[in-house]
């Protein structure tokens, strides 16, 4: 399905009550409490969320295929927190389908832009081959959050996940509202969120992280997965930088059904969170 127009062209908004679908998370950015050390009002929802939301317009403007042959940049500029009101805007044009996620009185808080992929585009089948198959540290000798142990290149261990739609997608669907029957019955696929999850359970699982912050990311979908299929997250470190006191790692990740790519993911996150005096404007 093409919707590629001379000009820009809006679609009809999604709205969606935010909630906070990791306030038990291990990341205690989601925590009222330590949130606010660092300057928030609150618990942040999680980016895993929000991206979940933008991807509502984006299927039901681009297909059910964009789950099998899309890809999506989206990046986290301001957090919503419990109970905020989420309105997705999304418009058409010449190029990628563009998309806001903005607070009730119009701020902006997240940016993407998504597209259908031509075959040609869609990562090569030997991609996996240049991703290890490396072994999962235990939880005592993950690497510490620090940059000069955090080298770009550094291949790590290798998370495995058999999808359980029963205890991973149920609950999850009505915590988010999500309505598009491509996610139900016996023919459902993987929501986003619960793909784009394991991206950050490969992070925390690699890394010893305190209170940390999703950032970024630029996914291609490459495939469906289906329930009880087994997903491995292969991927080492791309970049590691600092940017106004926050300290980024970007991974380099590729999600495969055995030898089936089902998604190529670069994740972008704030490991170290700046410290700050007293609360700030966010």
């Amino acid at each position: 399905m093409s919707l590629t127009t001379t000009e820009t062209k809006e679609l009809p908004p999604y709205t969606v009550w935010a909630h906070n679908t990791s306030v038990d998370s291990d990341n205690k950015i989601h925590d009222d409490a330590v949130a606010a050390e660092y300057g928030f009002k609150g618990g942040l929802v999680p980016g895993i969320a929000v991206y979940a939301y933008m991807t509502v317009p984006v299927v039901e403007a681009l297909g059910p295929e964009w789950l099998e042959r899309g890809s999506m940049h989206v990046r986290f500029h301001k957090p919503f927190y419990e109970g905020d009101r989420v309105t997705v805007r999304p418009s058409v044009g010449s190029g990628p389908m563009t998309l806001t996620a903005e607070h009730e009185d119009g701020v902006v808080a997240t940016t993407a832009s998504a597209a259908l992929l031509d075959e040609a585009l869609r990562p090569s089948k030997t991609l996996l081959s240049n991703y290890p198959d490396m072994p999962l540290p235990s939880a005592e000798s993950r690497l510490p959050a620090a940059r000069e142990h955090l080298k770009p290149g550094l291949d790590l261990g290798t998370l495995k996940h058999r999808l359980d739609f029963a205890q991973d997608q149920a609950a999850l669907l009505e915590k988010i509202s999500e309505r598009l029957p491509v996610y139900y019955g016996s023919e459902a696929v993987a929501h986003p969120y619960v793909l784009l999850a394991l991206a950050n359970r490969f992070l925390m699982q690699n890394v010893k992280l305190g209170p940390w912050i999703h950032a970024e990311t630029d996914l291609t979908n490459c495939s469906v997965a289906r329930d009880a299929e087994e997903i491995s997250v292969r991927g080492r470190i791309a970049e590691c930088f600092e940017r106004k006191g926050h300290e980024f790692i970007v991974l380099d990740l590729v999600l495969a059904c055995g030898d089936r790519i089902v998604q190529q993911v670069q994740h972008t996150a704030i490991y170290k969170v700046r410290a700050v005096d007293g609360r700030r404007k966010d």
